[in-house]
């Protein structure tokens, strides 16, 4: 992901303490660690090691010994891909205890989106998926068009318990952007890289939150809680 000036559209600066002001760089690496121990809400998982990359069949042991090295810090763990070992994630993760948000991952390719979508369906189907999250940076990438990926969001929709909030990955400027996408969303997942954009690291949290509230205000608040597509509930999540 990249900096976009024609996409970034700016909002109000947020006001915060900055609490790296006047930290060491050993202060720092303690104040990380000490994050840790004390547990992340959650984690981006990758199943690869080294040589490995996306296409590569992961095998479940794998991807079981890497995540028992996340499992003592974090309760949460997103998937990026359902197929070629990493549907191997949601299942172990919730083995371990664990919330999922499992991604289909869609690109230009119809027959792989195809077989991430059953894929994704059958295992919320099976009890593994807390949230569903029907593709990453499509938009971005000009990997679909907005129908083709609205097609997508339905057909998950229509086909998984409607406890399962649904969801799309974008930069965070794709929904203040594209309102029928967003409209469509139980939940804005909204990516938010201040490095990728020359925000400064002492700079670099207070920048993140003004990109979180522009995807919340694009989200209208589903970036909190979410509908139930039957209407009759509401839950954190």
């Amino acid at each position: 992901m990249s900096y976009r000036i024609e996409k970034y559209l700016s909002f109000p600066e947020v006001n915060q303490e900055d609490y790296l002001e006047g930290k060491s760089e050993v202060e720092i690496k303690n104040l990380f660690t000490e994050i840790l121990q004390n547990g992340v809400y959650g984690f981006c998982f990758s199943l690869y090691e080294d040589g490995q990359k996306p296409g590569d069949i992961i095998s479940e042991q794998q991807v079981r010994r890497r995540m028992e090295i996340l499992k003592p810090h974090t309760n949460w763990v997103r998937s990026f891909s359902c197929i070629e070992g990493n549907e191997f994630i949601p299942k172990i993760a919730k083995e371990f205890g664990m919330k999922t948000l499992v991604g289909a991952w869609l690109g230009n390719d119809p027959e792989l989106n195809k077989l991430e979508i059953e894929a994704l369906i059958k295992l919320s189907n099976e009890g593994f998926v807390d949230i569903a999250a029907v593709g990453n940076e499509v938009m971005y990438r000009n990997d679909l068009s907005e129908d083709e990926l609205l097609d997508f969001i339905d057909k998950v929709k229509q086909n998984i318990p409607k406890n399962i909030p649904v969801g799309y990955v974008d930069a965070y400027y794709e929904f203040s952007a594209r309102p029928r996408i967003t409209e469509v969303c139980d939940v804005i997942l909204c990516n938010c890289y201040p490095y990728w954009e020359g925000a400064s690291f002492e700079n670099s949290l207070k920048y993140m939150k003004q990109m979180y509230h522009q995807a919340k205000d694009a989200g209208n608040g589903k970036n909190s809680s979410f509908q139930k597509r039957d209407g009759q509930a509401k839950a954190k999540v």
